[in-house]
Order: C-alpha cells, then sequence, then structure tokens
C-alpha cells in the first residue's frame, strides 16, 4: 500500500530540537551547567507559548469562547509564533475539523482510532491530510481577523526571528549564548510541542468520560496540570464552546483564569459559559447508562434500574423547571418586556429553583454512590473464596 510523502521540514525540526534537548542538553548541563536564571526563562517560555495555544489559538480563535482586544490578540498570536505549532488560520482550521469528525479516521486529521503515535505527533509527518483545503473556508470568520491574517501571511520569519532572536538576546544578556539556546530555544520547542500533543493523544485514551461516551474524549486531572487546564477534554468535546474546561473551583485551569482576569481588566469580553442545565443533563444521562449498565448484571434489576430511573426523572424535572425559569428571567430582562415583569420576584424564583436542582442532584448522586457500593458488595459475596 502506497504511503503518504514525508514531511521532511517536519521531521527535521522534530528530530533536530529533540535530539538537542535529549543529548545537548544533559551533556552542557554536566559540563558547564545551568544556572536559576536559565531555568527561569525556559520555564517562563514553556508556559508563555502554553497559554498562548490554549487561550489563543485554541479557545478564542478556534472555538470563539470569548472575544478579545487586540493587545490581548497580538500577544497570543506572538506567543503561538513563539510555539511553533503553524499559524493561528493552519491550526484552527484543522482543530475545527477534528471537532467536526472526532475520531473519523478519514476526515479527523489527528484522529485517536489510528492510535497514540499517530494522534500524539505521526499525523505531522506525513502528507496524510491530502483532504486539506488550502483556502480555509471553514475558518471564513478568521480571516476578517487582520492579526491573524498578518500572523499567516508572515509565519515562516515570525518563527524564525522569534526562536532565534528572543534565546540570542537572552543569551547575550545573560552571558551564555549557548546555554540559553539549549535551554530557551531547544528545549523550550520540544516541551511546549508535546505538552499540546498530549491533548490529541492521551486525552483521547486515558481518564474518565463524565458527560459524553460519544467519542474518545476523556477528562484527566493530571493532564490538565500539564496543559494549562486542557486535560479536561471530554467536558471539552460536549461543550467546546465553553470559555472553561475546568469548571470545578478546585480544577486546575490556569487559562479560565487568565481569560477571566483579561475580562476584569477590559481586554476581553462576552465570555461564553455552557448552562448548568445542560452540564447537569449530560453528567445525569451518563450516570444513569454507566449504573443501570451495572445493576443489569444483580438479581432483581428491574426493581434497581426503575427506583434509579425514578431518581433520574425527579432531577430532570427540577433541571427543567429551572432552565424555564431562567429563560423566562433572562427575557423578562429585555428592554421592551421588562415592565411587564416583576423582576425581583423572577429572580428569587430562580434562585429557589437552582437550589432545590442542587438539592435534587444531590439526593440522585447519593442514590447512585449507594447502588456502586450494593454492586461492590454483592459481587464481593458472590465471588467464590479459594
Amino acid at each position: 500500500m502506497h504511503k503518504p510523502k514525508l514531511l521532511w521540514l517536519n521531521i527535521l525540526v522534530f528530530t533536530i530540537t529533540g535530539l538537542v534537548t535529549v543529548i545537548g542538553v544533559p551533556a552542557y548541563a554536566f559540563t558547564h551547567g545551568f544556572d536559576g536564571w536559565q531555568i527561569a526563562a525556559m520555564i517562563a517560555g514553556v508556559v508563555f507559548c502554553e497559554i498562548s495555544i490554549t487561550a489563543g489559538y485554541h479557545r478564542l480563535w478556534t472555538h470563539r469562547a470569548y472575544e478579545a482586544h487586540w493587545l490581548a490578540r497580538l500577544i497570543m498570536a506572538i506567543g503561538g509564533t513563539f510555539a511553533t505549532q503553524n499559524s493561528i488560520l493552519h491550526w484552527s482550521s484543522d482543530h475545527r475539523r477534528h471537532h467536526r469528525y472526532v475520531d473519523d479516521i478519514k476526515n479527523d486529521p489527528y484522529s485517536a482510532k489510528l492510535g497514540f503515535w499517530y494522534s500524539h505527533i505521526g499525523w505531522m509527518l506525513r502528507e496524510y491530510d491530502t483532504d486539506h483545503d488550502p483556502l480555509y473556508k471553514n475558518c471564513g470568520d478568521l480571516q476578517k481577523d487582520p492579526i491573524v491574517m498578518w500572523q499567516h501571511r508572515y509565519y515562516l520569519p515570525l518563527v524564525l526571528g522569534l526562536n532565534f532572536g528572543i534565546p540570542i538576546l537572552l543569551g547575550l544578556w545573560h552571558g551564555d549564548l549557548l546555554g540559553m539556546l539549549l535551554l530557551v530555544g531547544a528545549a523550550r520547542l520540544v516541551i511546549s510541542h508535546h505538552l499540546t500533543f498530549f491533548i490529541n493523544s492521551l486525552a483521547h485514551i486515558w481518564g474518565s468520560q463524565p458527560y459524553s461516551d460519544d467519542n474518545s474524549s476523556r477528562d484527566n486531572a493530571l493532564l490538565a496540570y500539564l496543559t494549562m487546564g486542557e486535560g479536561y477534554h471530554n467536558y471539552h468535546h460536549s461543550f467546546q464552546r465553553d470559555y472553561r474546561n475546568g469548571i470545578r473551583w478546585y480544577q486546575f485551569d490556569p487559562t479560565k483564569w487568565l481569560i477571566y482576569s483579561l475580562s476584569w481588566i477590559g481586554l476581553a469580553k462576552n465570555l461564553y459559559r455552557t448552562p448548568i442545565e445542560k452540564i447537569e443533563t449530560s453528567r445525569a444521562q451518563m450516570l444513569l447508562t454507566s449504573t443501570s449498565r451495572k445493576l443489569a448484571q444483580l438479581p432483581q434489576a428491574d426493581v434497581l434500574i426503575s427506583s434509579l430511573q425514578s431518581e433520574y426523572e425527579a432531577l430532570m424535572n427540577k433541571i427543567n423547571e429551572f432552565s424555564v425559569a431562567k429563560r423566562q428571567w433572562i427575557d423578562a430582562n429585555k428592554a421592551s418586556v421588562a415592565e411587564s415583569y416583576d423582576l425581583d420576584a423572577l429572580k428569587e424564583k430562580v434562585k429557589i429553583l437552582k437550589t432545590n436542582l442542587l438539592e435534587q442532584k444531590k439526593a440522585w448522586l447519593t442514590l447512585n454512590e449507594k447502588f456502586n457500593q450494593y454492586i461492590v458488595s454483592t459481587f464481593d459475596h458472590m465471588t467464590p473464596t479459594s
């Protein structure tokens, strides 16, 4: 079978920077050593690259999760160029296709169904993507952004200028040119590359699926720490327009925190948040499916599943009541109809119904936990002892 032709430029970039990082960096550390300033510069470079990809390339430009001031867009465009993951236009086009055709081995540019190696880096080593649209028709909105088009037009000179210029300037300032080239040039690039690539690979094979099992995406808290919050990937694939990936206060998502901070100082606006009723509906449906599947293996499965279904329907009723009231309150706040409603009364109603929803959610989770404990104990008793 004929294999697509090799992309030698990509192969050379990955190979050279990889070898310099795994051989050159340790050798230099052993013979000369690196100081705190050099290590800090490398870490700062990785963070700048990663946050520009996650907050800029991904959540801003690909998914339009919020709007950003031109200054914020320019800084993230520079950081994304420093990360050397192709132009905003090209990256966003590929990623929109990934979401549209996720797991399709023909149309998903980095389908996880083709294995870890392919989804992590292999898809960039050969010209597999023969159906790519050179006109970027799925990114017509981005082609109206002058910063996107400036970066796309001058991508190669910008990549060369930043990836050599920044380490050289830091090296001249610090007095160790080679050391900065190794750490801020090569190692920073390799680390930021593979951390991003983990989302295409590991985040589709390792973790939980609390919101949907329609595709291979997974939530993984460890990956979130490595990828500026992108590890909550099952949530992201379920609600891709949300500016958050980690929606709980305790979930590590510095990209979300940055976007929210930008909105406070006037550099971002129109941050999109998925309505709570949609999130809880997805979680409840997944939990119903999972627990029902386990209960089906037990005696009196019909009775247990019926009890579970009743609690699920009670939760759905609370979610629907809250959703209707919230929509009514939102509509009533519009200037044209505000005078026809008691806004304070509507707001109080929404507050009460949200409390009821959360209480019913707690009862639903408690029942699922109870059933799961019962399932475990039942199977323990059914297992013959030696």
